[in-house]
């Protein structure tokens, strides 16, 4: 056990304190305080020494140098039972600090805010992360509280241990001060290197703040929670039983496939983060009707997700389907009423979802893979390289398939008619296996939609194997990138069968 005897103080968000101050006082813990804070606990009739008093040493630079004074730090870094550290604090008159009670400049909130450069320097906390990490690293003898959410917890532990602090919390509370200055540190670091068009860093921090509590992971033996940036991911439940991390994986890629589509128009649905239906048809029911069609089976128990306000028609036909979750840019009163009727179906308000993202990361246990996330469709003007050329409905056909292979698993092959998936293939190691997937769908599913369907690619044909499959079930027009040492052949084939074929040059692998 540590006791308490003096404390400093020096919070930017002060609320709290009047719940904390009574505690200290109780104990008799002598308060060290600078700025606002000491203004603060002066205002709440508590007894506080200023800091510059204490020291000796007025504030200086505007307030940029406050407790950056060895009184403070020796008096907070000293090792207690280190006879040369006492020796040299009694000949200096420099008393132990056992309580550093600190949270940092709210930099972030700022940042958040859209300020200007040198409002957002000056809100760069210097003196307070230097009294949390003293304080953390002396934790055998220092209790350091770098959050209000600690308050309580301090209360009770000074209260069980009448004034004071165990060992186990001090290290907890160690632990938690080094997370709170080390993703302090990196959103700073991050608006830096943003800053300066910086993408990817010698150094990379990733900040989190962790946000939910997951029902489980991928499995259900899994322990999973969400963690957010400094931006939330603007999502907002209505109803339904807490998300897995399966759910968030599945409502992530719905929401980036529906990032595309012209507003308040389309619908995605997803079945473990591939799409097995899409329709960007103007009409919210028939649109509907058209993702849920191209393969009912895959359907159930997934996730859909509606680029429009869900109308009491919409909801009184997803009433009768099993869907996990239903995300959409709104509910009208009536439909909300109806969809709630089902207390496990999880309904998602989406119109507050930030799309911008400009790096996708992938965690390979302790390293991690940074790249641009994928935001082109095409890099590359259009090139028909058949003897017969896609109408324009083919063409704007084959731009939707393209759109949604590039959010399939490659291998990944889509089959649609007008502005709707048919058939789609996906995650396969062998194209011809997603082609025969894909046209086996459509031929099940719409087999009065294939003839004269358009197929995208997400990667060249290595073989003509794939395309000829394509052709057989009744494809007229292909979207592929080209670029495969067989295009000659692969042109060909398609040119024998009268069947147009597009090179976008873009290839858009998904792993």
């Amino acid at each position: 056990m540590q006791k308490i005897q003096r404390a400093i103080i020096s919070v930017s968000d002060k609320s709290d304190l009047k719940l904390l101050l009574p505690v200290l006082r109780k104990f008799n813990i002598e308060i060290i305080s600078s700025g606002g804070s000491f203004k603060k606990i002066k205002d709440l009739k508590y007894n506080c020494i200023e800091v510059s008093n204490y020291t000796g040493f007025s504030e200086m630079l505007d307030g940029r140098v406050k407790t950056l004074h060895p009184k403070i730090h020796a008096g907070i870094l000293n090792i207690r039972k280190n006879k040369k550290h006492k020796k040299e604090l009694k000949i200096k008159k420099i008393p132990n600090i056992d309580l550093v009670i600190v949270d940092l400049y709210p930099f972030e909130k700022i940042l958040n805010g859209n300020s200007k450069f040198d409002k957002l320097i000056e809100h760069i906390d210097v003196g307070g992360v230097t009294l949390i990490r003293a304080a953390a690293k002396n934790f055998k003898d220092v209790t350091v509280i770098s959050n209000i959410g600690e308050y309580e917890k301090l209360s009770k532990e000074l209260k069980k241990n009448k004034g004071c602090t165990s060992l186990i919390f001090r290290k907890l509370m160690a632990a938690k001060a080094f997370s709170q200055t080390a993703y302090y540190d990196s959103v700073i670091s991050n608006w830096l290197n943003k800053e300066l068009s910086i993408k990817f860093p010698s150094l990379k921090t990733i900040h989190g703040k962790l946000s939910e509590n997951l029902r489980y992971g991928e499995n259900p033996h899994q322990k999973a929670n969400l963690y957010e940036g400094s931006e939330n991911l603007g999502l907002e439940k209505l109803n339904g039983k807490n998300l897995s991390y399966n759910n968030y994986n599945d409502i992530y890629s719905a929401l980036s496939i529906l990032g595309t589509f012209e507003k308040n128009k389309g619908t995605i649905i997803i079945k473990h983060a591939n799409p097995c239906g899409a329709s960007l048809d103007g009409d919210q029911i028939s649109s509907f009707k058209n993702a849920l069609n191209c393969d009912p089976v895959s359907a159930f128990g997934g996730v859909v997700s509606i680029n429009s306000v869900v109308s009491a028609k919409l909801a009184n036909i997803l009433k009768t389907k099993f869907f996990e979750v239903i995300i959409s840019q709104g509910f009208e009163n009536k439909a909300l009423k109806i969809l709630k009727k089902k207390k496990n179906l999880i309904l998602i308000d989406c119109k507050k979802f930030n799309f911008n993202s400009s790096i996708s990361c992938n965690f390979l246990g302790n390293s991690f893979l940074l790249q641009d996330s994928n935001s082109l469709l095409f890099s590359k003007k259009l090139r028909i390289v058949t003897k017969r050329k896609p109408t324009n409905e083919q063409l704007r056909s084959l731009k939707f398939a393209f759109s949604i292979c590039k959010f399939s698993k490659s291998n990944a092959i889509v089959v649609a008619k007008k502005k709707s998936t048919i058939g789609i293939g996906s995650g396969q190691p062998s194209r011809l296996d997603s082609c025969k997937i894909a046209t086996s769908k459509a031929l099940k599913f719409s087999p009065d939609k294939i003839i004269n369907s358009v197929a995208a690619s997400d990667a060249f044909f290595p073989f003509s194997d794939g395309i000829q499959d394509l052709i057989e079930a009744g494809i007229t027009a292909i979207i592929q990138p080209g670029g495969s040492v067989n295009d000659s052949k692969v042109i060909s084939t398609a040119n024998e069968a009268n069947v147009s074929m597009v090179f976008t040059g873009t290839r858009h692998f998904k792993h």
